[in-house]
């Protein structure tokens, strides 16, 4: 029985090749043919349209093809679990397969191809494609990067089960590559990636590794050097070209094959066996670099095992662990780690995000909308051969680090050490679910370094990627960019969603404003009113305190008057006509020897008081209110009889 694992791999390749998108189905299909991933692919997807097969041997029965017109379907029966999967008719079925389109991405040199083709296509009609597009004949162009390894122009993509989308590239080795100008060859060189097919001879194992055209030599070495634990200075090399003489030179001007190159690297046994084979094979192109060796004797001469002197030097170089074990806080373990991780593989690498993960979450999912990002985990291992490849020529790429500061928010985490594994499965299985705590758990040491890539939901977050190490700059990028868009779907969604629930937020936040300044100014309109009648109110009451302090002042002034005296008289008597400023006409009767402040007295009780009018004579016009009132009527010349009239005073 397959593992879970196994399982999962399985029904991967089962729907990338046959197209099955039900996951059910996929399954069911398996199940019945036991897991078998061969026999599940062929029971579906048969090597020839309209294959007749029988009920007990299921070989293949020759026949005239299937007409639906002519011919009713049968209902089919269904098939016993322990058999392939295969319908069941009561004699003879008839497998009619669908065609499955094929969509080829295919790299020469500087340009991409793309090529879709039905799964019946064959290898030798893609390149007559391709013969148009490049303008290279057939027979000078070979197709590499098939899964199954080279294949011959006959053979159909059907038979080789490849998925529907692919990736291969095409060499020439008889066609140059020419250039206007060696400067601006040099210049597209540089900006081109080299695949480097390094086969390791004493393991017989195979590393395609990328690298820009700027990479130097040396810098392939070393990284080799991680891959295999042979120094560089015990590396021996076949198929570097004959003018690669130098360590410091760059890939793009080392005259490696584009864009694809072989090369076999093993470790000598000696110096001295290793300058032998330098003189013997001078003719030969292949190149043993003594760079990094020269400042030290080699370690055989003094009795010493190559693997020790070194097994020490690479253990100084990781004597710092990325992460400590026991960190009281993940802020600080980052710290170490981005410090850490700038010292091995320098200052470009993405920029990781110092705090907790859910300090990360906030970051990334818990903003508005338009300013959320995808999360990116990056799962450090020292222990895995992978690590200081993808580190170097991967995750510290110009590309991915751009594409990442734009579009994501990374973090990271070393799984080195026992209790930071233990420590981040915590986290993951409460963030993220068992399942997936489950999956990392099961990776094993050479899978790492992992790259998960997160976007967060409503109630939870989805895990949209999981990248294991053995990938390249332009896989990776893809992986990166098809999460984005994945992203991009859902971020326009939300940004959707929270635009509408804005407009409504902003709608009832206008309504209640203006409800607020609606009862704001009613409130404004009835305090100005009480205002205006409690100062109506208390001018009221002022003048009603004056006109009962002026009708007082009145009656206490006519009580006071002397009594009018009788027209006849011993004394003499003064008689005086007031006209008032309505015209109408105050007379009295005064003795001469009065004073005139009775006069005023006399008229202020009548309500016209001596300070707010003037009283006035005629002939002569003069103000009677400036004369001494103490002077007698006889003495201010009012006797014995004077009209007077009364006017306010300015």
């Amino acid at each position: 029985m397959a593992s879970n694992m196994d399982r999962e791999m399985i029904l991967a390749d089962f729907q990338a090749c046959t197209g099955i998108e039900n996951i059910d189905e996929a399954i069911t299909l398996l199940e019945q043919n036991n897991w078998d991933l061969v026999a599940a692919i062929n029971g579906v997807i048969p090597q020839e349209n309209g294959i007749l097969r029988s009920d007990y041997g299921g070989e293949p029965i020759s026949g005239p093809a299937f007409d639906p017109a002519s011919h009713p379907a049968p209902a089919p029966a269904p098939a016993p679990s322990s058999s392939a999967f295969r319908p069941v008719m009561p004699s003879r079925q008839i497998v009619e397969r669908q065609p499955r389109m094929l969509d080829f991405r295919v790299e020469y040199r500087d340009r991409n191809v793309d090529v879709v083709l039905e799964d019946s296509c064959t290898v030798g009609e893609i390149k007559q494609i391709l013969e148009n597009e490049l303008q290279i004949p057939v027979s000078k162009m070979l197709l590499k990067g098939w899964k199954t390894g080279d294949v011959e122009d006959s053979v159909m993509a059907v038979s080789i089960y490849i998925p529907t989308n692919n990736s291969i590239y095409t060499l020439t080795p008889e066609v140059p590559c020419f250039s206007f100008s060696p400067f601006s060859a040099l210049q597209e060189s540089l900006n081109q990636n080299f695949m480097l097919i390094i086969t390791h001879r004493e393991v017989q194992r195979e590393y395609n590794l990328n690298f820009s055209g700027s990479s130097t030599i040396q810098e392939v070495k070393r990284n080799v050097y991680d891959l295999t634990s042979i120094p560089v200075r015990h590396q021996l090399w076949e198929g570097w070209p004959a003018s690669a003489t130098d360590d410091s030179m760059c890939l793009a001007e080392s005259g490696l094959s584009y864009p694809c190159h072989r090369l076999t690297v093993g470790r000598r046994s000696s110096p001295a066996q290793t300058r032998e084979q330098s003189e013997e094979q001078s003719t030969d192109v292949h190149m043993v670099s003594d760079s990094d060796g020269d400042d030290f004797e080699d370690a055989s001469e003094f009795g010493v095992d190559d693997g020790e002197v070194f097994g020490m030097a690479s253990s100084a170089l990781r004597k710092s662990p990325m992460m400590p074990e026991n960190a009281e806080n993940e802020g600080d373990a980052l710290l170490q780690f981005t410090a850490e991780f700038s010292s091995r593989y320098g200052d470009c690498h993405p920029v990781f995000f110092i705090g907790s993960l859910e300090a990360t979450f906030q970051e990334a999912f818990y903003v508005k909308a338009r300013d959320r990002k995808l999360l990116a985990v990056y799962l450090h291992h020292d222990e895995s051969v992978l690590t200081n490849v993808f580190c170097s020529q991967m995750l510290c790429a110009e590309s991915i680090v751009s594409y990442l500061s734009q579009n994501f928010i990374t973090w990271a985490w070393d799984l080195t050490k026992d209790a930071n594994r233990a420590r981040f499965l915590t986290m993951c299985n409460r963030h993220f679910g068992s399942v997936v705590a489950q999956t990392i758990r099961t990776q094993k040491t050479d899978q790492f370094p992992l790259f998960l890539i997160i976007m967060g939901k409503r109630s939870s977050n989805e895990v949209l990627n999981v990248i294991q190490g053995n990938t390249t700059v332009d896989e990776l990028m893809m992986r990166l960019m098809a999460a984005m868009e994945i992203f991009t779907a859902q971020q326009q969604e939300d940004i959707k969603d929270e635009d509408e629930r804005e407009a409504r937020e902003n709608v009832k936040r206008e309504q209640d404003e203006a409800y607020r300044l609606s009862l704001e100014a009613d409130r404004a309109k009835r305090e100005a009113h009480e205002r205006e009648m409690a100062e109506q109110f208390r001018l009221e009451q002022i003048r009603k305190e004056q006109e009962e302090e002026r009708e007082a002042i009145r009656l206490s002034l006519e009580q006071a008057l002397p009594p009018e005296p009788k027209e006849e008289n011993a004394e003499p008597v003064s008689k005086l006509r007031i006209r008032t400023p309505s015209g109408e006409f105050l007379e009295r009767r005064f003795l001469a020897s009065n004073k005139l402040q009775i006069v005023f007295d006399f008229v202020a009780s009548k309500g016209f008081p001596w300070d707010e009018f003037k009283l006035l004579s005629t002939f002569p016009r003069r103000d009677v209110t400036q004369l001494d009132p103490n002077k007698s009527l006889l003495e201010v010349k009012l006797f014995p009889q004077e009209t007077l009239f009364l006017e306010a005073k300015e």
